[in-house]
């Protein structure tokens, strides 16, 4: 019996180019002229935009006269993963201000976070109502 791959060529298939890296176009110092849409990438693939950094959003907790001091702290360092020592100074800004930022994430992330805290708050009885904004 032959063993698996006893077929297979020892040597790069002619389609990639002889084995080889293909010399890359305007590699002289100055460009050597030619346009600014070349790519160095893998063939046929052409990268001509950049992507831009998504928009980030707070996640914003609100007061309310029912939720705990202690369960806000649980929620902060569970959820938006925070040390209890910003989860309480956070807690102590909501507390005091009506209103403090858990934490700024992508829309998804924060949107995601939001819904996971007050599922969490409803869940155990709490009314704490956390909303995303554009940062």
């Amino acid at each position: 019996m032959m063993p698996l791959g006893h077929d297979l060529p020892l040597r790069p298939h002619d389609s990639w180019g002889g084995g080889g890296p293909a010399p890359l176009r305007n590699a002289s110092p100055g460009g050597g002229g030619g346009d600014d849409t070349d790519t160095r990438g893998a063939p046929g693939t052409d990268v001509l935009e950049r992507t831009e950094k998504p928009r980030m959003h707070r996640c914003v907790l609100h007061n309310d006269d029912y939720t705990s001091m202690e369960f806000v702290i649980e929620i902060l360092v569970g959820v938006f993963r925070r040390t209890r020592v910003e989860a309480t100074r956070i807690m102590l800004t909501v507390h005091n201000g009506g209103k403090g930022i858990a934490g700024v994430y992508t829309r998804e992330i924060a949107e995601t976070k939001a819904a996971t805290a007050m599922e969490k708050a409803r869940g155990r009885g709490f009314p704490l109502l956390v909303t995303t904004e554009p940062d």
